[in-house]
This record gives C-alpha cells, structure tokens and sequence, in this order.
C-alpha cells in the first residue's frame, strides 16, 4: 500500500524529477486535463475523486517518510491544474496562461492559500492547491470575458 500511495502522491513518479518538481507535476498533468476537455462531465468528475484520493495519499505519504508537505508530492499540483483549466477554451494561449497562473497563486499564496496550507496532513496539502486553480481559473475566465467584449 505504500507503494501505491507513493505513487499516486508522486504522480507516478514525476514528482521526483530534480530541479522544481510543483513545476514538473502541473506539466505532466497538462495534457492529461487537455483530453479531458472534449469530456467536461469526466474533467468535472475526476476533481473530487482526486482532490479525496491526494488527501489520502499524500497524508500517508507524510507518514510513511516522515517528511511534513515534502515538495515531491505534486498530486495537489496535479488537482489545481486540473481546477485551472476546467472550462476555458482549449487553445494553447490559454492553456499556457492557466499553467503560468496557477503556478504563481501556488508560489505566491495570496489569502487564503497559505491559511489553507496550514490544514493537518493531506488536507493542507491538497487545499491550497485547490484553491489556487480556482483562482487561476477564475482569472483566466475575466481575460477570456475581457477579450470578448472587445472583440
């Protein structure tokens, strides 16, 4: 069982890879919500069976290695681009943006990200990441609203 935690919690691995492993989580998770989109009901679905999976998941992985948040769990990135892209248009441009703009609320934090943060074990993990792809979402909604009215 700890095996297979760990490889949910690491994303099959990616979260492993060296350098920035938020960013490698949120990138290997792109394509996979890129499908997803021709089948919203399946993307809108997928949400709360990953967000109540990662805080399984990554609370036992916290366990298992002792390590409290490590950055190589990357299910929570996995969850907010999944929330970052649900319903915006599947044009690269946007795609990009959501990438870009959920990175930043997961590295900035903005109120209350880090609050949420700060939830016991997999929940705080997952939480803010949660959060931070509504707020990208939600960004990426107003520039897309935006570029419509004055089109």
């Amino acid at each position: 069982m700890k095996r297979i935690n760990w490889l949910i919690a690491t994303f099959f691995g990616v979260g492993k890879i060296p350098g920035a492993p938020g960013t490698w989580g949120s990138l290997a998770a792109v394509p996979c919500f890129y499908y997803l989109a021709r089948f919203p009901l399946a993307h809108i679905g997928l949400l709360p069976l990953l967000f109540f999976l990662g805080v399984y998941a990554s609370t036992q992985t916290e366990k298992a290695y002792g390590e409290t948040d490590p950055s190589w769990v990357v299910i929570d990135e996995v969850l907010g681009i999944g929330i970052a892209m649900v319903g915006i248009p599947m044009d690269w441009p946007f795609v990009i943006m959501a990438f870009i703009l959920f990175r930043l609320f997961d590295i900035w934090k903005p109120y209350p990200i880090r609050k949420l943060e700060a939830l016991p074990g997999g929940w705080g993990i997952m939480a803010d990441d949660l959060l931070a792809g509504v707020y990208a979402n939600i960004w990426i909604r107003i520039g897309v609203f935006l570029v419509n009215m004055l089109a």
